[in-house]
């Protein structure tokens, strides 16, 4: 099995006696129900319904990984931390804490999208024979990790950084065909405006994959061809384009 570190990523920890609830009131999906062997794509929006970070939610055993664009980690903890006021509930940077990689080849545990098993490391099924590593310890490598980037933007899985915090609501990046936006859960920052656009049809901009033009190396924020990059490697991008 190939495998290669992530590094572009950073991770938030949430734990406490009401992480659960926390999440559930600010993020896009429903995190209240969200099974101990369930991983999660959400949004963290602002008043305005922009995304100020996009995360994987992965529970374990006392916390709730949330991983992000490694470059957002400083402004998001801060941000976030804001909201907590009398909760139970701390929110620590956790990115020194695991190593992360990315796993490549046969089916192994666990075998459904978006499944999580807990051994000594944390797996997450990611999709097309790959998974995620959460791990306390370093392993050797053989792949780069532009080639998980790659798979991701096939994916259509957008990743906000700091270049492009704040731009997009949540469908502008399909995330609610990603099942990243619950529309029955209720309240969180931003729901009305993402509910809005929903309903109403006001999304005019969209995330596509495209080639990268000849001679181009975009980056997240970069505007081509009449849209904003989203992310870019070997060639492809995610870019929201008028629709």
């Amino acid at each position: 099995m190939d495998s290669a570190k992530l590094t572009r990523y950073g991770l938030l920890s949430v734990s406490g006696a009401d992480a659960r609830e926390f999440l559930h009131a600010q993020l896009t999906n429903d995190i209240a129900s969200l099974p101990a062997d369930r991983a999660a794509l959400a949004g963290w929006c602002s008043a305005k319904g922009r995304l100020l970070a996009t995360f994987l939610v992965v529970p374990t055993a006392d916390a709730f990984l949330l991983q992000l664009s490694g470059d957002l980690v400083p402004t998001v903890l801060k941000r976030l931390s804001m909201f907590v006021l009398r909760s139970k509930v701390k929110i620590a940077d956790a990115s020194a804490a695991w190593n992360q990689y990315g796993l490549w080849g046969e089916a192994r545990e666990p075998k459904s999208l978006f499944a999580v098993v807990h051994q000594a490391d944390v797996i997450v099924n990611v999709g097309e024979r790959r998974y995620l590593c959460f791990s306390k310890e370093e392993k050797p490598t053989t792949a780069a990790e532009e080639q998980w980037a790659l798979d991701e933007i096939r994916a259509g899985r957008p990743l906000v950084t700091a270049a492009t915090q704040d731009l997009f609501v949540p469908q502008m990046l399909n995330y609610e065909k990603l099942g990243a936006v619950d529309f029955k859960k209720g309240c969180y920052p931003g729901q009305e405006v993402v509910a809005r656009a929903q309903y109403r049809g006001e999304v005019k901009r969209r995330m596509v994959l495209r080639a990268v033009p000849a001679g181009a190396h975009p980056k997240p924020g970069d505007e081509i061809d009449g849209g904003i990059v989203v992310d870019s490697a070997g060639g492809e991008m995610l870019a929201v384009m008028p629709a």
